[in-house]
C-alpha cells in the first residue's frame, strides 16, 4: 500500500507534476495567509493620496518573498534538490542580473522619453534632492529586486519547471503568463492593455528563461522597470503610486496612447517595447546558436499525474 502510494505521488523526476503544483500552491496559500493575517496589524496602512509607503511596500514585498521560498524550498526538499535549481542556479548569475538591471531601465526610459516627447507624458522637476534621493533610491531599489524575485520564483520557478514535465515549456509559459496578466486585474486602475502587456513581459521573460535557464535576467529587468517607473519617473505601475519619487509623471491625453491613471505600461505604446525586446534577445541569443537547456527530450518527459 505504502509503495502503491508512493508511486501515485513521486515519478521520475520527483513529486509528480500535478501534484507538485497543488502542493506548491497550497504550502504559498497557506503561508500568505498567515503572513497577511499579522501584518494587518502590524503594517502602516497606504498614504490619504493612496501611494505607497516606503514601509508598506518593503514589509509587503518582503512577506510575498518569504512565502514563496518556503514553498520552494519544501517542494525542492521533498525532491531531493536544491531550492536555487528552479531557475537561480548557474555561474553568470550576478552579470545576468545586472545585464537584466540595465536592459530594464534603458526599456522603461525609452517608453517614458517617446511618451513625453509625443505629448502624452509630463514630467514634473524632481521634488528630491541631497540625500533623501540617494534614501529612496536605495530602499526602493531593494524593495523592487524583491518583487522581482517574489514574481518570478512564484510563476517562472517551481512552477514553470514542474509544469513543463506536463505539458510542455512554451504551454506552461502561456498559461503562466495569462496568469500574471489576470493577476494585474486586482488593479481597478488596470488597462485592457495593460493586462495584455503584462502578459505578454510574462511571455519575454519565459524567453530568456528559455535560452538561459536562469531567472536572474528576467529577474533584473523586471526589478529595474519597476523601479524606474515608480521611483525615477514617478509614474503609476498598474495604477499603484509610491512614496518618495524622483519626478513626477503626469499622464496627458488619449489613455491608450499615455497609458491613463495605469501609467505608461497601460500605453498601446509597450508592445513596440516588447517586440523590440522579443527581436533582440532572439537576435542576440539565437545568433550565438545557444542551446536552451529545455530542449532536451529527457528533461521534457512527460509526467501526467
Amino acid at each position: 500500500m505504502r509503495r502503491r502510494l508512493r508511486r501515485i505521488v513521486f515519478g521520475p523526476h520527483g513529486i509528480r507534476a500535478g501534484w507538485g503544483v497543488l502542493l506548491f500552491v497550497a504550502i504559498f496559500a497557506l503561508c500568505i495567509g498567515a503572513m497577511a493575517f499579522v501584518a494587518r496589524r502590524l503594517m502602516p496602512m497606504p498614504h490619504d493620496d493612496g501611494s505607497l509607503s516606503v514601509a508598506a511596500g518593503f514589509g509587503m514585498e518582503c512577506m510575498q518573498l518569504a512565502a514563496v521560498a518556503i514553498a520552494t524550498a519544501v517542494l525542492a526538499k521533498c525532491e531531493r534538490r536544491s531550492p536555487f535549481s528552479f531557475g537561480l542556479q548557474g555561474r553568470a548569475r550576478v552579470r545576468r542580473l545586472l545585464l537584466g538591471v540595465g536592459y530594464g531601465f534603458v526599456a522603461i526610459s525609452c517608453l517614458v522619453l517617446v511618451l513625453s516627447y509625443a505629448g502624452y507624458l509630463r514630467l514634473d522637476a524632481p521634488s528630491l534632492h541631497g540625500g533623501r534621493t540617494w534614501v529612496y533610491a536605495g530602499v526602493w531599489g531593494a524593495s523592487f529586486m524583491m518583487t522581482g524575485l517574489f514574481e518570478e520564483t512564484l510563476l517562472r520557478g517551481y512552477l514553470q519547471y514542474t509544469l513543463t514535465r506536463w505539458i510542455g515549456f512554451w504551454w506552461s509559459a502561456v498559461l503562466l503568463s495569462a496568469l500574471f496578466g489576470a493577476m494585474h486585474a486586482l488593479s481597478s486602475a488596470e488597462t485592457a492593455a495593460g493586462l495584455v502587456s503584462a502578459a505578454l513581459f510574462g511571455v519575454v521573460f519565459c524567453l530568456s528563461l528559455w535560452y538561459t535557464g536562469s531567472l536572474w535576467w528576467a529577474i533584473g529587468f523586471h526589478a529595474a522597470w519597476d523601479w524606474g517607473e515608480s521611483y525615477f519617473y514617478g509614474a503609476a505601475d498598474s495604477g499603484r503610486l509610491v512614496e518618495g519619487v524622483l519626478f513626477t509623471a503626469h499622464p496627458v491625453g488619449n489613455a491608450w496612447l499615455s497609458g491613463g491613471a495605469a501609467g505608461p505600461e497601460g500605453s498601446l505604446l509597450v508592445f513596440v517595447v516588447l517586440a523590440v525586446m522579443a527581436v533582440a534577445m532572439r537576435a542576440w541569443w539565437g545568433r550565438r546558436h545557444v542551446r536552451s537547456p529545455f530542449a532536451d527530450k529527457q528533461r521534457l518527459a512527460p509526467d501526467r499525474r
